[in-house]
């Protein structure tokens, strides 16, 4: 192992562990890539533009789940095993606690680690025929109505055939990573990591009928909003947006190039569920 990267959230105690997480690696000779995880001009918090080096070994995260989709969108499509550490509020990504850092470190600096892929979605808009945005997120996407817009008319379509159009605050599409995020507490369903499936989750609708759906992780998705449609914002991993309108079509499939995530033995999925979600009296 020749070189780490460091994602840090902006936060004192993740900030000086990261310190002490640093001195560590050079200790044994391994070089470090540092990024910080800031907010600029009263964005999201996120990295710069700059892509991470292709040659990392992995990428240590420290912070909660949106440092961990900023880390996530900074590797880009680079097969680079990421790690979790939890310096943030309830959240789903990260693997292990602070206390256990150092001994995690050692058993991925000996390579005797397993990882596990997260599907993620490729989103392009398209207007005019042109692609004007295109997007790989781990989460979700939002199509979502401003404050003073009415309802919005979203024109779904699966496989190129029509499906339904959601008249509804927004809409969500989530990969199964994402459905214990936005989706879950808009009412969609919990999806296990590993089924291949994209939620469809609508947000407030106003047909009651429309109802979360599940699709295969093989479909197209195509989404459209009705004419003469306003004051619609599309995010990407809560962490970009762009202004859409009728003149859009926006186009979701799973991505080629999944996430790698560095797994602990100790870890199941079903007991971070039920402590985070604090089933059966769990406590996070």
């Amino acid at each position: 192992m020749k070189q780490v990267g460091l994602v840090i959230k902006s936060d004192s105690m993740a900030e000086k562990k990261a310190d002490e997480l640093e001195k560590w690696f050079t200790d044994r000779n391994v070089n470090v890539i540092r990024k910080q995880y800031s907010k600029i001009d009263g964005r999201p918090p996120q990295l710069d533009s700059e892509s991470a080096p292709s040659d990392l070994s992995c990428v240590f995260v420290l912070g909660g789940d949106g440092t961990f989709l900023s880390a996530a969108r900074w590797i880009g499509d680079r097969d680079i095993p990421m790690l979790g550490i939890k310096f943030g509020d309830v959240g789903f990504l990260a693997e292990i606690a602070e206390e256990s850092l150092f001994d995690v470190a050692e058993i991925i600096l000996n390579n005797h680690f397993d990882t596990r892929l997260r599907s993620r979605l490729e989103v392009r808009v398209i207007r005019n025929n042109q692609e004007i945005a295109c997007e790989t997120v781990l989460n979700d996407i939002v199509i979502n109505k401003g404050a003073l817009a009415r309802l919005a008319n979203i024109q779904t379509y699966v496989n190129g055939r029509y499906l339904t159009t959601y008249k509804s605050d927004g809409l969500i599409v989530a990969t199964p990573t994402g459905s214990t995020a936005y989706s879950l507490a808009a009412g969609g369903p919990i999806i296990h990591p590993a089924v291949p499936g994209i939620v469809l989750t609508p947000i407030c609708p106003f047909t009651l009928t429309n109802r979360p759906l599940i699709v295969p992780d093989t479909v197209t998705i195509e989404i459209k909003l009705a004419k003469m449609s306003s004051d619609i914002m599309l995010t990407f991993d809560g962490q970009e947006g762009l202004g859409i309108d009728d003149r859009d079509t926006i186009v979701v499939k799973t991505s080629p190039h999944p996430i790698r995530i560095i797994i602990m033995p100790d870890r199941h999925y079903f007991d971070v569920l039920k402590a985070k979600l604090r089933w059966s009296g769990s406590r996070i």
